[in-house]
């Protein structure tokens, strides 16, 4: 049994398509079908009920691709502790961040990382928080960007800075003759928020049931751009992150932000890894570039 093999199954297992499967492991599908045929053999039971265009795990090739699962978890740790040991700084960083959160903040950072870890492979993914979590237990990511709270006591996290919410909305909407709004002005108003799945649909709801307004039920977003361009067609307001107002965004005609008096709504984002992982000094390193980020440009 080899660990190449282990691989090419859980692939398998988790994509349940032999050209996909063969595909994300960079071999020929005949190459990946002849490794998981000799895994069977070793183990003298089948794993996968091959059939035309499907692919199911028989019950006891569940079992294992859990196992397996586990094993490549922990040759991944072996492989993190060799890394950190020998310098971090020359190895590869998997780091993951959700969709709202990504684009807008890694232009600032990317940067910096690159000028102060010259060496560093910084491999970044970006997913919905649900998937984040799940590929940091599976030792897929070695660290991931949420907002907060998250609850996993398995997880270690790093504070890292404080984004406020914008109030955005078409030039003649009523509460943009304002120069600051207070929550209390959202009371009634309808907003576009984004689908289920983003940590910031959930953060704006908050703000909804704080204000007393609601949610435009038909219409759901897929991104922070639909939602920026619905609002400039008219179709309502919605709450920014910061962040994505900044520079290098363009600005959007037929929309006006407008900061919120007092203690803005706002969401806090934390630098999340395993508490089991060999590369945690050098995360808690890193966490440090992202907390850096200049007050100017978290400030509304």
């Amino acid at each position: 049994m080899n660990f190449r093999a282990l691989q090419y199954f859980v692939t398998l297992a988790d994509l349940r398509h032999f050209s996909r499967a063969a595909d994300a492991c960079f071999v020929s599908q005949p190459t990946l079908s002849t490794q998981i045929k000799k895994l069977e053999q070793e183990l003298g039971v089948q794993l996968v009920e091959r059939a035309p265009r499907k692919v199911m795990l028989t019950p006891v090739g569940q079992e294992v691709a859990e196992r397996a699962r586990s094993v490549l978890r922990d040759l991944e740790q072996i492989k993190a502790l060799t890394r950190r040991a020998i310098d971090p700084t020359a190895g590869t960083l998997r780091l993951g961040l959700f969709p709202t959160l990504a684009p807008y903040l890694l232009p600032h950072v990317v940067p910096q990382l690159r000028n102060r870890y010259p060496q560093l492979q910084l491999q970044l993914f970006e997913e919905k928080t649900a998937d984040i979590l799940t590929m940091l237990q599976q030792g897929k990511l070695d660290a991931g960007i949420l907002a907060q709270p998250i609850d996993d006591e398995s997880l270690h996290s790093e504070e890292l800075f404080t984004e406020p919410f914008l109030a955005a909305m078409p030039e003649h909407h009523p509460l943009a003759r304002r120069n600051r709004i207070h929550m209390e002005d959202l009371r009634g108003e309808e907003l576009l928020l984004l689908e289920d799945g983003h940590c910031l649909r959930d953060q704006a709801l908050e703000v909804c049931q704080l204000a007393g307004a609601h949610e435009k039920v038909d219409f759901h977003a897929t991104s922070i751009e639909t939602l920026r361009h619905m609002v400039a067609a008219n179709v309502g307001i919605t709450l920014m992150p910061v962040l994505a107002v900044k520079p290098p965004i363009s600005p959007t005609g037929n929309l006006v932000l407008r900061q919120f008096a007092g203690i803005p709504p706002s969401r806090q984002l934390a630098m999340f890894w395993r508490k089991s992982s060999a590369l945690g000094d050098f995360i808690r390193e890193i966490s440090a570039v992202f907390s850096d980020l200049p007050s100017q440009l978290l400030s509304t």
